[in-house]
């Protein structure tokens, strides 16, 4: 089953279910759905035009963006010669993040200045987890899996980090894919991870075919407990997976699509490349008229959320 949101009279839209190829809609919401309401479908809907459709889960009470491809995190300390500290490999890195989601085809806006930069993850929805929940507990309570574009705004990052306290200015509003997807109906769903190919074009070029099954350091079970283990989560809560990275199949940080690699999930990554291998980064945060295009395929090639496509507007 799929789920969306309708843009309507209220913020979080009205809840649409699509099944068995056919789509109707109730009065219900996503989040009463996920805090038990019936879905309750009433009405046929046909299909409709992607600005008329909101993220899935408009807005919530908790997101909590980790960052298990660890390949991803070695990278930026890397580029700018920090040492990983070895208990990277065996604890989650995550941060509480906004909890408000664009719409898959909002503009991406703010100052050019700020480093704007994509980053494609997956993410999953849980009903209640309760605290000091196991792995195993962790994965049984993801309710649904979406697409994410995670706005990163760079140039803010580092003096944010260095006061010893989380990002804040510089993760403003995510973006999500248009349907949310349940477990059951999800090829490439093995329970703790997904393994399908995210495709990111910058431009329409293509910038990232990466494969989120692999090199995912920490699965969605261990995430979600890692969130768990001091309080209690809310039906409702939103986890990501940070961004997704692959090596290469030498072992070696990755290279581009055009060098007939799978390229990158966001721009940063393909700088702390080139501050690699040629010693400075070469490509531009994203400035006014860049266009960013993100969706998910199975392994038909099959789209599985919809697709996220936003404009940048920066001043």
């Amino acid at each position: 089953m799929r789920l969306a949101s309708l843009a309507s009279r209220g913020p979080d839209g009205t809840l649409v279910v699509e099944e068995d190829g056919l789509r109707s809609a109730g009065a219900g919401t996503m989040r009463a759905w996920l805090d038990g309401a019936d879905l309750a479908p009433s009405a046929r809907v046909e299909p409709v035009a992607g600005d008329a459709l909101l993220a899935p889960l408009p807005r919530t009470h908790t997101f909590l963006d980790g960052s298990a491809y660890v390949n991803h995190v070695d990278l930026v300390r890397r580029a700018r010669g920090a040492e990983m500290p070895a208990r990277f490999w065996t604890d989650p890195l995550m941060y509480q993040g906004c909890a408000v989601f664009d719409a898959p085809t909002a503009p991406i806006t703010g100052d050019a200045a700020w480093g704007i930069d994509f980053e494609g993850e997956v993410a999953v929805v849980t009903g209640d987890v309760p605290r000091g929940a196991t792995p195993d507990e962790g994965a049984a309570a993801i309710r649904l899996v979406m697409l994410l574009n995670d706005v990163s705004l760079r140039a803010l990052i580092p003096d944010e980090l260095s006061k010893g306290f989380g990002f804040v200015q510089s993760k403003p509003p995510s973006a999500l894919a248009p349907f949310a997807v349940t477990p059951d109906d999800l090829p490439g769903w093995d329970g703790r991870r997904l393994h399908a190919t995210l495709c990111v074009d910058l431009n329409g070029a293509p910038f990232g075919r990466t494969r989120s099954g692999e090199d995912m350091t920490f699965d969605f079970g261990q995430l979600v407990a890692h969130a768990a283990r001091t309080r209690p989560l809310p039906a409702g809560t939103v986890i990501g997976s940070g961004t997704v990275s692959n090596r290469d199949e030498g072992g070696g940080p990755g290279r581009t699509v055009a060098a007939g690699a799978r390229g990158y999930s966001c721009i940063a990554e393909q700088r702390m490349v080139e501050t690699l291998t040629d010693g400075a980064a070469q490509t531009p945060f994203l400035a006014s008229g860049d266009r960013v295009e993100m969706w998910m395929e199975d392994a038909e090639g099959r789209d599985l959320f919809g697709r996220i496509v936003q404009n940048v507007e920066t001043t």
